[in-house]
């Protein structure tokens, strides 16, 4: 057989991890893929934690668990029992000024270490928020390609779409800038109509 005669292998599908991977056979796979990918894209946002990033993620993390609620519901408790059991030696006596500045100090370090994780938390959504962005951005790009490639396939049939004057106005492209524009038009204008209304009603408008 001569080299002309081979048969042509298409290349491998190649991920981002350079596995070779199979093109999905149904919705489930491609469902399983895409899952795959955002776990991946998770797990890779995770390992660039720094360890302050992680400790006051796991500090956090136990903080919203019953286990801290039940930690604290015994350390009263006993701080109490202790104190204020005659007999016993009292270090905190009644009104438990010493317990009061402990739990003071911690209620400083737990909402710091709060707001160190929800800053993290907040840049990841703001992450994935620009990630959805520009996949919708793309996707309305190659959804204006389409549309030029179906014209130019309607003049080629011969097939009259003059009537249908959308058509030209989904193929201009979207300006984001522009959609923002529209969107705080209308949001003024709703708070507008909402203050004419309060005020026709004579009824103060809550902020």
């Amino acid at each position: 057989m001569k080299p002309s005669d081979a048969t042509p292998v298409a290349p491998p599908n190649i991920n981002g991890d350079g596995i070779p991977a199979r093109n999905p056979l149904s919705v489930e796979e491609l469902t399983d893929q895409n899952v795959k990918a955002v776990a991946a894209l998770e797990h890779e946002a995770r390992a660039q934690l720094s360890r302050t990033d992680r400790v006051a993620e796991k500090i956090t993390r136990f903080c919203g668990s019953m286990a801290f609620v039940w930690l604290h519901v015994v350390w009263f408790g006993g701080w109490v029992v202790w104190n204020v059991t005659p007999g016993w030696s009292h270090v905190d006596p009644y009104p438990f000024s010493l317990l009061t500045l402990v739990v003071s100090l911690e209620a400083i370090f737990l909402s710091t270490f709060i707001m160190i994780s929800e800053n993290r938390q907040a840049y990841m959504d703001e992450r994935r928020s620009h990630l959805d962005l520009q996949i919708n951005l793309l996707a309305e790009q190659e959804n204006t390609k389409m549309l030029e490639l179906l014209e130019k396939i309607a003049v080629k049939l011969e097939i009259d779409i003059s009537g249908d004057p959308s058509v030209a106005v989904l193929k201009e492209a979207t300006r984001p800038d522009k959609l923002i524009a529209q969107i705080d038009e209308s949001a003024k204008a709703v708070e507008t109509d909402d203050e004419a209304e309060s005020a026709s009603k004579g009824t103060p408008r809550d902020y």
